[in-house]
């Protein structure tokens, strides 16, 4: 059996288990949700069969029963599920009765006749970050610098290169992967976006009904426009010019809807603070993967590409680095915007606390000229917003030391970042 990496996740999961009737842990394939939900469980069920989905739809609420935790692996498939479980809740008071873990919104949400407020939380479960790969130092947190903006920062991270970014940043963060040695590693993430799309024998008629080969156009223009604020116009005329087909509004809303519902794509949305300027604030979302391996995946992008192209590897690095930033954050009770105005003043990454507390991330390859630019615009924000509470602001490296500058901005390689 393969050796289990401990999921930052798994805080989460306990504490949610305590305090709701059940949990939905949702994420993409591949990411290891039932690995994960099966730690917790006394009891499970799988329907990943046609026979096992069939004789959920009949006998539902048989389902259910089982020793709890109760894992339900693609619960999804049968949607009523949800509303048996709710119902089993009412019944049967009590905390951490039911995982439902699922790699896809269900099929049809107008099944859904409840919506579980009280009694069914839901959990978004990631790739793994480089802090769970065991590929950083972990000697920067995230939640310390938020707990003291002036804790003192240094490493030499004398042990990570740009070329091993490059290889995480194509390996992802599929634990099948990050197990696997570092020469197969490749083809382990390779062979699962092969099998993405096949579609053929889906329960889900959504996807059924998806042309592949049309999906991969589009996602193939996404990873064209990764990290950037691309309007949706500029995807759908890239992939109309590209592969000389017609593809109109609707159709091209269907397909990125069914990508998000499968936990591929995910948009960053804006940061939308008080300023002091007239300056109007820029509402697109910005286009990242939930996986950067996918979208080196599906353009064909190797390490060694990556290594020859460093202006498009700065765009596929700063992908990566929001994953690991929205998973670290996720324990602190935080979320990851980004910030653009009307005058071009940008922030790749603004996570926001909870009780207030938000902090200003630039994310660079590294070097002095990129981390000179980043200072600079960091400079510029805290000047310009008109907000209280800034713990700290960073500039996320690729390569390099961990230290911080002379007018406190810490510079920080992912490598060394962890929760």
């Amino acid at each position: 059996m393969a050796e289990y990496y401990e999921r930052y996740i798994d805080q989460i999961i306990e504490k949610k288990l305590k305090s709701s009737g059940a949990l939905v842990v949702e994420g993409p394939k591949f990411c290891g949700k039932t690995t994960t939900s099966l730690r917790y469980a006394k009891s499970s069920i799988r329907l990943n069969t046609r026979q096992a989905i069939e004789l959920a739809k009949i006998e539902t609420k048989n389902v259910l029963h089982g020793d709890t935790p109760r894992v339900i692996d693609e619960w999804q498939t049968v949607p009523d599920i949800w509303n048996h479980v709710k119902g089993w809740i009412d019944e049967n008071p009590g905390f951490g009765q039911f995982i439902l873990t699922g790699s896809s919104t269900p099929a049809d949400k107008s099944e859904i006749y409840h919506s579980g407020a009280g009694r069914i939380a839901t959990l978004k479960m990631r790739t793994m970050s480089l802090a769970e790969s065991k590929d950083s130092t972990e000697t920067v947190s995230l939640s310390e610098l938020f707990e003291n903006p002036d804790v003192n920062v240094f490493d030499e991270n004398k042990n990570s290169s740009l070329s091993d970014i490059a290889h995480f940043v194509c390996r992802g963060g599929w634990p099948l992967s990050v197990v696997a040695g570092k020469d197969i590693a490749l083809d382990v993430t390779k062979n699962y976006y092969q099998g993405l799309f096949n579609f053929e024998y889906s329960e889900n008629e959504k996807y059924r009904n998806k042309n592949p080969e049309l999906m991969r156009m589009i996602l193939r223009s996404y990873a064209r426009n990764i990290s950037s604020e691309s309007a949706l116009k500029t995807i759908q005329n890239d992939v109309i010019n590209s592969n000389n087909r017609t593809l109109d509004d609707k159709t091209l809303n269907s397909y990125l809807d069914a990508l998000k519902d499968l936990f591929i794509i995910e948009d960053l949305e804006a940061w939308n603070p008080n300023i002091r300027s007239k300056a109007a604030i820029r509402t697109t979302p910005t286009r990242h993967f939930v996986d950067t391996s996918i979208a080196t995946a599906v353009l064909g992008v190797s390490p060694a590409d990556l290594m020859n192209d460093l202006n498009s590897f700065g765009l596929f690095f700063e992908d990566m680095a929001v994953r690991d930033l929205i998973i670290y954050s996720s324990l602190l009770d935080g979320t990851v915007k980004h910030y653009r105005d009307s005058s071009g003043l940008e922030c790749d990454a603004i996570i926001h606390l909870e009780n207030g507390k938000w902090a200003a991330i630039e994310i660079k390859l590294g070097g002095e000229k990129l981390i000179s630019e980043g200072a600079d615009n960091l400079n510029k924000l805290k000047k310009e917003v008109n907000e209280n509470n800034l713990a700290f602001r960073m500039i996320l490296t690729a390569t390099g030391p961990a230290y911080r500058r002379s007018d406190g901005i810490y510079v920080v390689p992912i490598t060394c970042l962890t929760k």
